[in-house]
């Protein structure tokens, strides 16, 4: 996201300043974009996503064009199934993405099985399948491109860490002070720990997430990015499959270590798999990692914009998953702000900060 931001300022020629990106971690190890799914749907329940994640996908196929780099974009789509429990959100999350034009139908479970003969509808009386502009790339390669390109531009990185943070200035680690019109807070999961050291309270946090790379010994035709009615996903990647799911209640806390939790493949995963895709029975675990999912505590939505009292303060944080797929909107959207003080293409005022303080949230019902 402070990349895509960083490429966007530098490249537009109404901006008259200089961009300088502090990177605390410049290997990116353990940066979310690093250790993402890295995926892209229109199935979202808000408007203002579907039109975010629109642009993204667009954005993703010229990448080679934009950026000099493929991204080597898979567009099978998403594939949602509800429960009788989720089957009247998933109609309603239909309706709205219908009248922003996405291409999604629902499916009975004898047209589930029709369509995709692999995947067993047991428990699943309505699916909701993503027909095309969704599907999943290289998300660290995106955000290599980003990093690389705004350097062509003339952007600084700075490998060091913010301690301090002022409306117009940071204070680094090193002992270095930047003095800055703007301040774009966009530090993924750390984001809230960044705007606290001004004394600004933000609802975003690191929440941990595995992610299971295993083995399918019988070849499967290409399947989309599943959603079972658990919350268990999957999808292919390659020769292999990724998959994973939220944790269980009360098993999320801010802030956990990246480590594995290899009891969520032996308890919740893996049997979710082993009774939607048949062959998925002697699924075998071939890798794993963990990583931080920027959680907005108050809605699970961007938090995009100006603070209202600190105005030189930008955020662009908060996604809750899905914040790669939109950092080439935000990052476009975040820029307009900055150069020509006000949003040009897609308008992210209802994403602002005060919004919070109002408490009007705005629910996105399809969090994966």
């Amino acid at each position: 996201m402070g990349s895509s931001v960083a490429w966007h300022l530098a490249g537009d020629t109404a901006f008259t300043g200089t961009v300088t990106v502090v990177e605390r971690d410049p290997t990116y190890a353990t940066a979310s974009s690093s250790l993402s799914a890295s995926s892209i749907r229109q199935q979202f329940s808000t408007p203002l996503n579907i039109h975010l994640s629109r642009y993204g996908i667009g954005f993703l196929r010229r990448a080679p064009e934009l950026l000099g780099v493929d991204l080597g974009l898979k567009e099978p789509g998403y594939l949602f199934l509800a429960s009788p429990a989720g089957e009247a959100v998933l109609r309603a999350n239909n309706a709205v993405q219908r009248g922003e034009g996405c291409s999604v139908e629902l499916l009975d479970p004898a047209a589930l099985v029709a369509r995709f003969p692999s995947v067993s509808a047991d428990g699943v009386v309505l699916a909701s399948h993503g027909t095309a502009n969704e599907g999943w790339f290289d998300g660290p390669a995106l955000m290599q491109a980003f990093r690389r390109k705004a350097i062509e531009r003339g952007a600084t990185y700075v490998a060091d860490e913010v301690v301090r943070l002022a409306p117009n200035a940071v204070t680094l680690k090193s002992g270095t002070r930047i003095e800055a019109d703007t301040i774009v807070i966009a530090a993924g999961p750390q984001s809230g720990a960044v705007a606290a050291l001004a004394g600004i309270v933000l609802p975003v946090e690191p929440r941990r997430r595995s992610v299971f790379v295993f083995d399918c010994r019988e070849k499967l035709p290409l399947l989309p990015l599943t959603i079972d009615p658990s919350g268990v996903w999957f999808r292919p990647e390659g020769r292999f499959y990724l998959s994973g799911t939220s944790p269980a209640e009360g098993n999320d806390p801010p802030g956990a270590p990246l480590e594995v939790q290899h009891a969520e493949w032996d308890e919740t995963v893996w049997p979710a798999l082993a009774a939607r895709v048949r062959v998925f029975e002697a699924a075998k675990v071939v890798n794993s990692w963990a990583g931080h999912y920027e959680y907005n505590a108050f809605d699970q939505n961007g938090i995009v914009g100006r603070h209202p009292v600190h105005e030189s303060i930008v955020f662009a944080t908060g996604f809750s998953g899905h914040g790669i797929q939109q950092s080439p909107a935000v990052g476009r959207a975040v820029s307009e702000l900055i150069v020509h003080g006000d949003y040009r293409t897609i308008d992210l005022r209802p994403f602002a900060f005060e919004r919070i303080a109002a408490d009007r949230p705005i629910r996105e019902l399809n969090v994966v």
